[in-house]
């Protein structure tokens, strides 16, 4: 076995070998293919939980009892990948490996035989390190201790080596068509008869394909509407379109105590062709024209009630405003299976009242989640839907794409 020090190197003598990295805390590893200009290819070259396998690089956690560990299979890794760097940060947002110096194990994945260590000394306000690489050098791959520390946390470390972490969609999302006529097929806007990317429907029919009255669908004439993942209600009492202003209120409260939780409320508007019109968030706190507008950051989620509040004008949204997508990102990068009580609840501005509420539960290992989307039928009225779908994104440009693809 190799004590490893920064920038030493020993030659592989397995095809396969495993990358386990313990600290006294728990930590995210990750592993990213890069080509000989040190960038990834695609996003799909970044391994990590949530997409712990990519071509021959593997991820396996430890689900906080032994350290996670990145596996490469040299042989199957391919042409044009040159490197593979093994990266680490706590799993407690915003912690530095100042006192928890973690150690690199290299094995051999067969066997599991230990190669070599590497422990990177004098750590102090790094948020996340480059610990080790698996490199090819004239034909042979070989291990190099690293030691690289960010200040800026994993994101930093992505960002540096390609990954679109907070890159923004391209619009519009979809395919280049022609301008849409005026007139429209009869079917809801941004509301196609089946959505690729869409879950199952629970509900025991096929979603009728036009929502013309007395279909059975839920409106507002009985009172506040409590929800269902892919429940839709029309926001419609009396059979009048409701186009007063609603406040779509999110709140969440963190799962473990002391833990505070810096999450993200915003809404992205979309026109008839699925394209992008403009994204309202912390950082821009007014869009089209002031019809919709944030209540500002809410940087802890400590307190009752909502913790953010988004307040649209449905009768001053611009005419091809048809399709908005509420989401909740968690900036500081902690998973919503650390958050707890999450929910989003539509009210009439006016009087206060609760009109729709849907709450979040069964939360996955993500930073990002499309709450809910309102969605403008060719009559005027306006439908939501309760969609809870986990994105990986901290910030709300990376959720303009997926959120498309869901309206």
């Amino acid at each position: 076995m190799t004590a490893m020090t920064p920038g030493s190197n020993i030659p592989l003598s397995t095809a396969r070998v495993t990358v386990d990295v313990a600290a006294p805390v728990r930590l995210d590893v990750s592993g990213l293919l890069l080509t000989a200009d040190g960038k990834v290819r695609s996003d799909d070259d970044f391994i990590f939980y949530n997409q712990p396998t990519g071509p021959g690089v593997t991820y396996r956690s430890g689900g906080g009892t032994s350290p996670d560990a990145i596996t490469v299979d040299t042989a199957a890794v391919p042409p044009g990948i040159e490197k593979i760097v093994v990266t680490a940060s706590p799993d407690a947002a915003g912690q530095t490996f100042q006192g928890i110096e973690p150690t690199a194990t290299i094995r051999n994945a067969d066997d599991n035989s230990v190669l070599a260590t590497f422990t990177p000394p004098q750590l102090g306000t790094e948020t996340a390190l480059v610990v080790v690489e698996i490199y090819l050098r004239n034909g042979a791959w070989k291990a190099r201790a690293v030691g690289q520390g960010y200040a800026d946390g994993l994101a930093g470390i992505a960002t540096d080596f390609g990954v679109s972490v907070e890159e923004p969609a391209p619009a519009p999302v979809a395919p280049p068509q022609p301008a849409a006529p005026p007139a429209a097929p009869p079917q809801p806007t941004l509301q196609p008869p089946v959505a690729p990317s869409a879950p199952p429907v629970t509900s025991p029919t096929p979603p009728p394909p036009a929502h013309a009255p007395g279909t059975g669908k839920i409106n507002l004439d009985k009172g506040r509407v409590s929800l269902q993942k892919n429940q839709t209600v029309s926001l419609v009492k009396g059979g009048r379109p409701l186009l007063s202003q609603v406040k779509m209120g999110l709140g969440w409260e963190p799962a473990y105590r002391g833990k505070d939780i810096d999450l993200d409320a915003s809404v992205i508007a979309y026109g008839p062709q699925r394209n992008h019109i403009d994204s309202c968030y912390f950082g821009k706190l007014s869009i089209v024209n002031g019809a919709i507008k944030h209540s500002g950051d809410n940087l802890t989620g400590e307190g009752g009630g909502d913790d953010e509040v988004i307040v649209v004008d449905l009768g001053r949204l611009p005419q091809e405003v048809t399709g908005l997508v509420f989401t909740v990102n968690s900036f500081s990068g902690q998973k919503f299976t650390e958050v707890a009580k999450a929910y989003c609840r539509l009210l009439d501005a006016a009087t206060g009242e609760e009109l729709v509420r849907f709450d979040l539960t069964n939360a996955e290992p993500q930073t990002g989640v499309m709450m809910a989307k309102l969605i403008k039928q060719f009559s005027g009225e306006w439908e939501m839907t309760a969609m809870g779908d986990f994105v990986k994104s901290r910030t709300v440009r990376g959720m303009v794409k997926p959120a498309a693809q869901a309206l």
